[in-house]
Parts: structure tokens; C-alpha cells; sequence
């Protein structure tokens, strides 16, 4: 296998986060097992890693129930089509997908915009899946101008997605430190979640969020005009954390072509 898998037991549900290789920006899907079937997070970038993740699944022994895509970002909706199961997703959500039009897997395969497009939508409430209860909650700014996080309160368990990272440098194309700061502090104010759930990198717990607001409070800092040396500068501050790619991506939005 290419990508990590790390297993949380909580009982009656299990936790399968896999994580892809560097070189898919350590994006990650989550594998909600409950007692009989399999909820999926998101998708996937590389199709090559979200056949690995459902593979992974179809070990399990359980059928895959539903894929749920958080935010539309291409590195979380890419592999939509592999699971083979119906995709959900908020109303804005969806429609950013479907406005984004045909996507390219990074080995250059094209994906029509109908193999991506979620076609269930979900509102924000309770929802208790095979005995679980699931909490869908939309927030807006942030890394995404529109995000999904899931809550399974009975479990203690965060899907924060791409409201979190863990250990991975940050995407700021949104240009919304401020939005993201607030999202973060509204997430670490409930302290009933022990483990959270992050759409890069390994799964953590509550420290996460302290680590999220230095980073989002270097990153206001650093980040003048000139993304060459916002690079530089975020590098040497956090010469461990994985991602760098992700940068460059974030100062493509930033600072056009010449940014990275």
C-alpha cells in the first residue's frame, strides 16, 4: 500500500483514516466503519490512491454505504466515480463541483464533471446512520468558501476535514486566514472531541488546534506580496511539516503564476 492507514476503535464504530503519499499532498479519506456498512470522506486526488482506498474498504468485509465529499477542492472529489456508491454533499458544495467543469487525475487522465458531481444533497442536522448519529454542519470561509464537518458526538469523533491540518503545510488560496482562525477557534470551543480528523495528515486530538492557530498566526505575519519569499520564510519556521507542494498551490491563487 501506498498511502497510511491509521485504525481508531471507538466502540461500536471504527475509524480507517488513510492518507496519501506526499506526492498526493497528503490528502485524506475517512472510513467510518459502523457495525454494518461503511460511510467514505472524501475522495481522493490521484485516481490510483482512491482505488487504493476502496480496496482497502472492500477488505473490510462490509458494503460501502454512501461518499461523502466535504468541500470542492479537487484533491477531495477527484475519485468520486471509484467508490461506486451514491455521493453526497451540500447543495453549495455540489454545485461548485458541477461549475468547475471535466477535472485531470495528476497522471493526466481526464474526469468527466457527471463522474464527480454529488447528487444527494445534505442539510445541516442529525442524521443516524446504521444505529450512529452523524451531525452535518456547513460553515462558510476558511480553507473552502464552503466546508462539511461531521460530527459523531456519541463517539467523541471531529471530521474536520479541511478546517484541520495536522503537521502539513497550509493551503491559503481561499484568502481567508481570518475566516480560518475563526473556524478553528469555533471547532476547539466543544471539548467533548478527543480525536479529530484532519483532510492532511494523520489523525490528532485537541492539540491540533493550538498548533493551527500558530500556523494561521505565522502565516498572517509572513504572507506579504511576494510568494517566493512567504515560502521561504514558512519553510524555516516549520522545516518538519509535510506539504510544501501545497504552498505553491496556494500562491498560484495568491500571486498568479509567477508566485510560487
Amino acid at each position: 500500500m501506498n498511502g497510511t492507514v491509521t485504525v481508531i476503535d471507538k466502540g461500536a464504530v471504527r475509524i480507517h483514516s488513510y492518507m496519501a503519499p506526499g506526492d498526493s499532498l497528503n490528502v485524506t479519506t475517512q472510513l467510518i466503519e459502523t457495525p454494518a456498512r461503511i460511510v467514505a470522506v472524501d475522495a481522493q486526488y490521484a485516481l490510483a490512491y482512491a482505488d487504493e482506498v476502496v480496496a482497502y474498504a472492500q477488505g473490510l468485509g462490509k458494503p460501502l454505504d454512501r461518499l461523502i465529499i466535504t468541500h470542492a477542492h479537487p484533491d477531495h472529489f477527484h475519485g468520486a466515480a471509484r467508490f461506486g456508491v451514491p455521493v453526497h454533499a451540500p447543495a453549495a458544495v455540489r454545485d461548485r463541483i458541477a461549475a468547475q467543469g471535466d477535472g485531470q487525475d495528476p497522471a493526466g487522465t481526464l474526469i468527466p464533471v457527471a463522474d464527480m458531481t454529488p447528487t444527494v444533497e445534505i442539510v445541516p442536522g442529525t442524521e443516524v446512520i446504521d444505529g450512529v448519529p452523524f451531525v452535518f454542519e456547513d460553515r462558510q470561509g476558511g480553507e473552502a468558501a464552503d466546508e462539511l464537518v461531521i460530527r459523531l458526538p456519541e463517539q467523541g469523533v471531529l471530521v474536520a476535514q479541511d478546517l484541520v491540518y495536522h503537521a502539513t503545510h497550509l493551503f491559503l488560496g481561499n484568502n481567508d486566514i481570518a475566516g480560518w482562525a475563526k473556524a478553528v477557534d469555533e471547532l476547539a470551543a466543544d471539548p467533548s472531541y478527543d480525536t479529530v480528523l484532519a483532510g492532511h495528515g494523520l489523525p490528532a486530538g485537541p492539540e491540533v488546534f493550538d498548533a493551527m492557530r500558530r500556523y494561521l498566526a505565522d502565516a498572517a505575519e509572513l504572507l506579504g506580496d511576494d510568494g517566493a519569499a512567504y515560502k521561504r520564510a514558512i519553510l524555516e519556521r516549520y522545516p518538519a511539516w509535510g506539504g510544501p507542494f501545497l504552498i505553491d498551490i496556494g500562491n498560484q491563487y495568491l500571486f498568479g503564476a509567477t508566485g510560487a
